[in-house]
């Protein structure tokens, strides 16, 4: 049956689709826009990359009108990007090709990398990146393990901002949506010197009204408060040496996460204290948009220092907790580029990432709280990366470099839990610190054998080393403990160039995540025994063509991928405090297979249409764990979570001259097959078909744009998230609901 839905999948894929143009193209200039890349940390044509990447530009970013990174998912196939809602400031569950992580702890480092102008973000936390300003985004499938090291083995985000011009001009965007929602952008270039360009940028978005109904307090649910400034310095002291800095300060202020209760029978909340879902598609509240979460803390709560140990209250005296939830980020990144010689370049880029965020949460997701949570956290990382870049214009380049990361991470966790002993609040504190030490050196060359074959060669020496601490209830003082680990990734690849507008590639890459420690735990043994790196293997082969003098541009891959050591994040029962944990095991190897094709077109001199189509066949050879009193577990038989069988987009634009200005109207539609948000495969944590529809209308004149565009038109409402808490209860968060807004942007000068 799956051949058969794969051989109609492609034949549909091979329809001529496209992407989007502008501006309005002659007869005789009809063709699509050469995409320059960067990743492979140089700029290449996009059809001369023998690896799978997707790639948008900033006009066709600009066109989507993305809030944020997940708005902009449709880009590639096999791609999910989905928000948590476990915690502040856009908690990412990013996934590509079945491979990703879906906790807001720190410990559970990213598997599909995000980079923004050169800077890894080392969390999941935060990494739904927002912005007035992209200049590209690129979406880079499978392990980049080479060049982009440890915490890509599913993929990479590569994204950039734009550069100062030097001149006078800028960007202003304004709108108004639903949900009582406006936003407010601002970008101005200007030049200081000859010699020194400045942009400042300023950002406000704020959605006064949530998604959700809550039905215990009558009010909205799910507010959302973002703010952020900018400055971007650039410098050429020389010809031949520029120096470029950027800081950026975010602030979030929001309501909690809203979550809904979708508790079974077979669960402890719902079989021994009545908290149920209606049924296996809708929550407890009747409905995915309504919450009945009512936050509290006990009086124990306002204790400073924080107990050592368990202290107690009683539920009678509960408080309400109506304080919002915060996220605080600053970035700094500094790079210097030096033409060394005509075919010589260093670039060295020093990063650091900082953030602070609160927030009070009832993970009940019903009234009453059973299990709710202070977690305050705040997290830090720097990193350095030298690299050298080689073209002369010959047969030979080369890519080398080395890379040095540091990260701290601390959460004051405080759990307050009600069922264990009726009536009573047991105030539980854990306090986590870990600290995490990478470095590594990087090559990747290209020796062309002669105008037809290349040959591929790169390889990465990594070194981690990680250190645990737990304090509070349960320590391990005295014993705190660390691990290393090293691993080398290498590449190998082959490109045969057939003519100017057609290739072939086949591709080796190793893809490595580090290993670590449990950051949320209840027992020691899960506090002091690490788990190890996993890896994968992932063979490509590819093609990428242009057609009817590059009108058309149709590009593919196929891959198979070998995943060992598995890490997999398990909630299990435990006879701690809190009753339950989520622990992470090597605890499976897995077997992932697919196809992706790409086509783009300008079908008229009005009409472009963009497609792509993603399948994906993954599946467990073996996932077994010890789970304690209930012994060996084998969960082998289950699906992957987030990995549908097949996802693809289609995106078209038709655009004319009116009046003095052009028009143009945009629609897409994204399809994501069903599948499982959640490890265990719980009927009611899993996802029908959704399908997912855009659309805008748009008028551009003299330097002012006015749009009007609708978001989810078919109102989808899949889970983004949800959970299954150790046979305790589960909770899940819906996707945002159909929206709508109206925009206008004025651009004026140089930009």
């Amino acid at each position: 049956m799956k051949k058969k839905l794969l051989i109609t999948a492609l034949a549909v894929a091979t329809a001529p689709l496209g992407v989007t143009v502008s501006p309005i193209a002659t007869a005789q200039e009809l063709a699509l826009e050469e995409i320059v890349v960067t990743a492979r940390k140089r700029k290449e044509d996009l059809q001369d990359v023998g690896l799978s990447v997707s790639a948008l530009t900033g006009t066709e970013i600009d066109r989507t009108f993305a809030r944020d990174i997940r708005d902009l998912a449709f880009i590639s196939p096999n791609l999910i990007i989905d928000d948590t809602s476990q915690g502040p400031g856009g908690n990412a569950a990013m996934y590509i090709r079945g491979i990703g992580v879906a906790d807001v702890e720190k410990n559970f480092e990213p598997a599909v990398g995000v980079t923004i102008d050169g800077l890894f973000i080392g969390a999941n936390s935060g990494a739904i990146m927002r912005s007035i300003d992209l200049a590209s985004l690129e979406v880079l499938r499978g392990p980049q393990g080479t060049l982009f090291g440890r915490n890509t083995i599913g993929g990479t985000i590569n994204i950039d901002r734009t550069r100062p011009t030097g001149e006078l001009g800028g960007k202003v965007r304004a709108g108004v949506g639903n949900y009582d929602t406006y936003w407010l952008d601002a970008v101005v270039n200007v030049g200081i010197t000859d010699d020194l360009a400045v942009k400042l940028s300023a950002a406000k978005n704020d959605q006064q009204e949530g998604y959700f109904d809550n039905i215990s307090t009558g009010e909205d649910d799910g507010m959302i408060d973002y703010q952020s400034l900018g400055i971007n310095l650039l410098w050429n002291p020389t010809e031949t040496l520029e120096f470029e800095y950027t800081y950026q300060e975010e602030q979030t202020n929001q309501d909690t996460p809203p979550l809904v209760n979708m508790a079974q029978p077979d669960t402890l909340f719902c079989g021994a204290f009545g908290l149920c879902a209606e049924s296996v598609t809708t929550p407890s509240s009747g409905d995915r948009y309504n919450t009945n979460v009512l936050k509290f803390e006990p009086t124990t709560a306002s204790l400073n220092p924080a107990p050592l140990g368990i202290v107690t209250s009683l539920t009678a005296d509960l408080i309400p907790n109506n304080d919002d939830a915060t996220f605080d980020a600053d970035t700094h990144i500094l790079e210097a580029r030096w033409d060394i010689s005509d075919s010589l370049t260093m670039n060295y880029i020093y990063g650091a990432y900082e953030t602070r965020e609160t927030v009070v949460t009832n993970f009940t997701a019903d009234a009453p709280m059973l299990f709710g949570t202070d977690r305050p956290a705040e997290y830090e990382q720097t990193s350095h990366e030298l690299r050298f870049t080689y073209d002369d214009g010959g047969p030979f380049k080369l890519v080398a470099g080395a890379y040095f990361w540091e990260s701290e991470y601390d959460i004051r966790l405080r759990s307050w839990i009600t069922f264990v002993v009726p009536g009573v609040v047991l105030d539980i504190p854990q306090n986590t610190h870990q600290e995490t030490e990478s470095q590594a050196i990087f090559f990747e060359a290209d020796y062309a054998l002669n105008d037809a074959w290349t040959i591929t060669l790169g390889g990465r020496y990594t070194e981690d080393e990680k250190l645990s601490e737990q304090r509070g209830n349960l320590s391990t003082e005295g014993d705190d403990p660390s691990e290393e680990w090293e691993e080398f990734t290498p590449k190998v690849g082959l490109r045969y160039r057939i003519n100017d507008d057609a290739m072939l590639y086949a591709t080796y890459a190793k893809g490595y995540r580090s290993g670590g420690f449990n950051g949320r735990v209840d027992e020691l043994l899960s506090a002091t025994e690490p788990y190890n790196p996993e890896t994968v293997d992932n063979f490509e082969l590819g093609f990428k063509t242009e057609w009817m003098d590059q009108r058309v541009r149709l590009n593919g891959a196929i891959f198979y991928m070998d995943y060992e050591d598995k890490q997999e994040e398990i909630g299990l029962p435990s006879e701690g405090a809190t009753g339950q944990r989520i622990s992470v095991f090597n605890a499976a190897d897995a077997t992932m297979q697919g196809v992706e094709l790409e086509l783009q077109a300008i079908l008229t001199e009005s009409l472009s249409i963009s497609a792509n189509l993603g399948y994906l066949d993954s599946e467990y050879d073996e996932f077994t764990f010890d789970s304690g009193p209930g012994g060996i577990v084998d969960n082998s038989g289950l699906d992957f979570r987030r990995a549908p069988d097949f996802t693809g987009s289609v995106n078209a634009t038709y655009e004319w001259p009116m009046g003095n200005g052009d028009a143009w109207l945009r629609g897409s539609y994204r399809f994501l097959g069903e599948h499982f948000i959640e490890q265990t495969n719980r009927e009611e944590l899993a996802n029908d078909d959704q399908h997912i529809i855009d659309a805008s209308i748009n008028y551009a004149v003299n330097g002012l744009t006015f749009s009007v565009f609708g978001r989810n038109l078919t109102g989808e409402d899949g889970w983004a998230h949800g959970l299954n808490v150790s046979g305790l209860w589960a909770y899940a968060s819906a996707r945002a609901p159909r929206t709508w807004g109206a925009e206008v942007t004025y651009q004026f000068g140089a930009n």
